[in-house]
């Protein structure tokens, strides 16, 4: 009797050592191992979301001789999951590639936290591939992905100067020096069972959670920000921040603001400068009131190479605030005033506190550009065409100039050197007194130059990207 009851307490000791070695035995049989989301087979995505150039391309086209040519390049990326090498098409002879079709997948093991990635900008050549720089002194990025929680860190992580899943050659200090500097936007991901995308370890180990439902939305601490942006920007969801008045990196567009614009890329740990553009309808005659693609491109290249990311709601975006204004051929002051209450305000009132506000008309009756408010600016097309017809000036830079100049009144810019009558033309003197500012904001620069001034020079000269005021286009100035 007594020998039976050892074995049956021997045979149970062994079942429970074996149940407890099966249960630290992970899928592919690695003892001692937790497997991190058992709910899905793993597998980590790195998805290619923007690329834009910042420099000039040069290269050498083999025909019947050499002959040197300047020509937009021929993009084409590189992707390494777990030394795993995934090569996207090329995109030929374009400096913007929006809404690339190219992502890399790759099957990860499911108990190894981290998954090393890197990404790689080549620019295809006949003289040979160049590798462009999107940020780093040897050219490509590295990562390091947690499946375990679903951030990466290494070259780009959260709280980056340029941005979380933002890419910026102008980091190394390389800004004014061509060396096919790039900007490249991405995003990496794993699958996850609910699709709420935060992953399986963090709803059982950290929030509690239920990995099994859709939590998208949620707002269980009742700051006006759901779980799914709390925990991408590494907040606690479940204890409340007043986000309304959090402002990490003092563009003055609050935490509730950036889960707003969310869609549209903006970072809280990085500065962005929203502006909305609303243009004219084409006249009966064909004269037309648009602000050329190009400009936009210049526009988007001078901010964002400097983190300042811009976005301009043109009347592209899904949903979209920009409008167009019916034709008129002589915009009063007073028009310009119900323009602006009619088309931008619009009752939206968390706009206002976001969007800088620079409208387009056909031709203003007193001058072809000016601020008339701290959040409000208009361009007058008719005078930037005039403009153009000069020798020497580019259309897309005559309208970039004189937008960006603009703007520049919202951010607060004073003083302002060369900016006066006295200022204008080579003949005045207030023109060879203040070349040292090299800013769009100095009328001897206006309409040649699309950039602010970086304070290099010793004389008569101001950082105009260090004392711009970010908060400036929220005040009352009417």
């Amino acid at each position: 009797m007594k020998k039976n009851v050892k074995k049956l307490i021997c045979l149970g000791l062994v079942a429970i050592f074996l149940l407890s070695m099966n249960s630290a035995i992970s899928a592919d049989g690695v003892i001692g191992k937790e497997d991190f989301d058992p709910l899905v087979d793993v597998e980590v995505t790195v998805e290619i979301q923007k690329i834009r150039a910042f420099d000039k391309y040069d290269r050498q086209v083999h025909r019947l001789e050499y002959v040197d040519l300047t020509s937009d390049p021929d993009f084409y990326v590189k992707v390494f999951i777990n030394n795993k090498g995934f090569t996207s098409d090329t995109w030929q002879d374009t400096k913007y590639v929006y809404d690339t079709p190219f992502s890399a997948t790759f099957n990860v093991p499911d108990e190894e936290e981290f998954v090393n990635i890197k990404i790689q900008l080549w620019d295809w050549n006949s003289d040979g591939d160049k590798l462009c720089d999107i940020g780093n002194e040897n050219d490509d990025v590295e990562l390091t992905y947690s499946i375990k929680t679903g951030h990466w860190t290494g070259d780009d992580q959260l709280d980056d100067p340029s941005g979380y899943g933002r890419l910026n050659g102008c980091n190394d200090g390389s800004m004014y020096r061509h060396d096919q500097d790039c900007e490249l936007w991405f995003n990496i991901f794993q699958n996850d069972y609910d699709n709420d995308n935060i992953p399986y370890w963090v709803e059982v180990n950290e929030y509690g959670t239920d990995p099994e439902v859709d939590n998208t939305g949620d707002d269980d601490d009742f700051d006006d920000v759901p779980i799914e942006w709390e925990w991408k920007w590494g907040y606690d969801p479940f204890a409340y921040d007043n986000h309304a008045n959090i402002d990490p990196e003092g563009d003055s567009i609050d935490n509730v603001e950036e889960y707003l614009t969310a869609e549209y890329g903006s970072d809280p740990f990085r500065k962005d400068v929203f502006t909305e553009l609303d243009q004219m309808e084409e006249s009966p005659s064909g004269q037309e009131s648009f602000l050329p693609d190009r400009a936009k491109e210049l526009l988007y290249t001078v901010f964002n190479r400097q983190n300042v990311v811009y976005h301009l709601d043109d009347g592209r975006w899904e949903e979209t605030g920009s409008e167009m204004i019916p034709f008129d051929e002589s915009t009063t002051r007073g028009e310009l005033n119900d323009i602006y209450y009619q088309y931008f305000l619009n009752g939206d009132s968390w706009r206002r506190g976001v969007f800088h506000y620079g409208v387009l008309v056909y031709q203003y009756t007193e001058v072809n550009g000016c601020a008339f408010g701290s959040n409000r600016f208009q361009v007058s097309s008719n005078g930037m065409e005039e403009k153009s017809k000069k020798i020497f000036l580019d259309r897309d830079i005559v309208y970039a100039s004189a937008y960006m100049h603009e703007t520049g009144h919202t951010f607060g810019f004073w003083p302002i050197p060369g900016h006066n009558q006295w200022s204008k033309y080579p003949w005045q003197i207030g023109w060879w007194l203040n070349r040292p500012y090299k800013s769009c904001m100095n009328y001897g620069y206006m309409y040649t130059t699309v950039d602010y001034s970086d304070g290099s020079r010793l004389f008569k000269d101001y950082d105009d990207w260090t004392r711009m005021d970010l908060s400036y286009f929220e005040g009352s100035w009417n």
